[in-house]
């Protein structure tokens, strides 16, 4: 029997839920950008300075990343990054950046032909 005062569990429409939507989002992130082997395993630690456990359980889905890990994910990681804006109903922030990538692309590559177009007179 379960004592009147103390700690409940979690409900079907608690913070349960979304903890484990958070996991698993992020950790479809990592193997999206990375994929699931070792050398990811790795790859995360380099980035993150976790241990191989944390990072094996973030990609496992099993546990997230929070606070300056997730921040360091999120730097290196577009996937992460992506997933992080979405859960957070922020897409369109997502969606400005792509756009600026994409225009500074433009730019270089513009530049790029004029040096050219220039080095052929």
């Amino acid at each position: 029997m379960f004592p009147k005062m103390g700690k409940t569990f979690p409900n079907e429409d608690g913070g349960h839920i979304e903890r484990l939507k958070y996991q698993a989002a992020i950790a479809a992130a990592l193997k999206r950008e990375l994929g699931g082997s070792h050398r990811a395993i790795k790859t995360i630690m380099n980035w993150t300075g976790v241990s191989e456990r944390t990072a094996k359980n973030w990609v496992a889905g099993s546990h997230g990343p929070a606070g300056e890990h997730l921040v360091g994910l999120m730097g290196h990681s577009d996937e992460v990054l992506k997933v992080v804006l979405k859960l957070g109903n922020r897409e369109t922030q997502q969606f400005c950046q792509e756009l600026a990538d994409v225009r500074s692309t433009l730019l270089t590559m513009v530049s790029n032909l004029d040096n050219v177009l220039k080095a052929e007179k």
